[in-house]
């Protein structure tokens, strides 16, 4: 049996969410190694808030990033983890790690496109069930 159309649409859409996430590994990972001159540009001269979450993401990232493009069931788990936490960071605490709304409101988006699509596979499994 062939994938339906919106099957077909998910995929694609946790593959271009499987880029973005290795985009942003990769922008991490930038940061630990310090190629960008600057202040807290380097992890030696991050204060220790900045290390833990440039650390943690900059291997979540790109872990989630593997998971998505595989299509397999643990990619969106790693993403929300990453997701939520640079909602935390950039909303919840905008005074240690600046505000950055786009970060935010991108991964909100992607979230609720999220929710659709698998309300949408849902429906259809139950219609193709009946």
């Amino acid at each position: 049996m062939h994938p339906s159309a919106i099957e077909n649409a998910f995929a694609l859409f946790l593959r271009v969410v499987a880029v973005y996430c290795l985009l942003f590994g990769i922008l991490y990972w930038v940061r630990l190694i310090g190629v960008y001159d600057g202040a807290l540009w380097r992890f030696d001269l991050m204060p220790l808030h900045w290390q833990v979450a440039a650390v943690t993401l900059s291997a979540f990232f790109p872990f989630a990033a593997i998971g998505l493009w595989m299509l397999s069931s643990w990619g969106p788990v790693i993403w929300f983890i990453c997701a939520v936490t640079e909602i935390i960071m950039y909303a919840g605490f905008p005074d240690m790690f600046g505000s950055r709304p786009l970060i935010v409101a991108a991964h909100v988006s992607v979230a609720l496109i999220y929710a659709a699509f698998r309300i949408a596979l849902h429906l259809q499994r139950r219609r193709a069930a009946q």
